[in-house]
């Protein structure tokens, strides 16, 4: 099976995530909030291909991120962390297809983001009461994660399933 980075037109699909994270289509989102397209496009890649090309790809969608947002964050540490992560968990033993463990991967994953977005603002900022840490940040967090993990299953099915099909061939 030939390697998911030795393929151009996987290696394109990553400017989907920018795209959609851009554009944030509304029958994807609930009331407002969008699923975390980085970890729905990460998981499925870092699972098949191990964790040096996860690792690799959580740079490189963390800097196109990083590239669109104007806040003083960064999805890096995060995503590189994730990529690292998954690829270790996808070498280890049989690969992870129930809908059930990549739901719980992404809300993990998504929840990983938000928590490191916290400690970010909250470090950087030296401000520990601030208005960023409110309740409302939480709520976004947690609805964004609990959207990522119930989208997971099918989606990142659907891309492992395509890209491994396709990398046989």
């Amino acid at each position: 099976m030939a390697r998911l980075y030795q393929r151009p037109i996987f290696v394109l699909s990553v400017f989907a995530v920018p795209l959609l994270t851009f554009v944030a289509p509304s029958w994807a989102g609930l009331s407002g909030v969008a699923p975390c397209w980085a970890v729905l496009w990460l998981m499925p890649w870092s699972l098949l291909d191990g964790p040096l090309s996860g690792f690799i790809a959580g740079i490189a969608l963390g800097l196109m991120l990083d590239g669109l947002s104007t806040g003083g964050f960064s999805h890096l540490p995060a995503l590189m962390f994730l990529g690292w992560w998954w690829g270790w968990i996808g070498k280890r033993g049989a690969l992870i297809e129930r809908s059930l463990n990549l739901g719980l991967l992404a809300w993990l994953g998504t929840m990983l983001i938000g928590m490191s977005f916290f400690l970010q603002i909250w470090f950087l900022n030296n401000d520990f009461s601030g208005p960023l840490l409110r309740y409302w940040s939480f709520h976004t967090t947690l609805s964004q994660s609990i959207l990522t993990g119930l989208l997971a299953p099918m989606m990142s099915s659907w891309l492992m399933l395509i890209w491994r099909r396709r990398s046989s061939i």
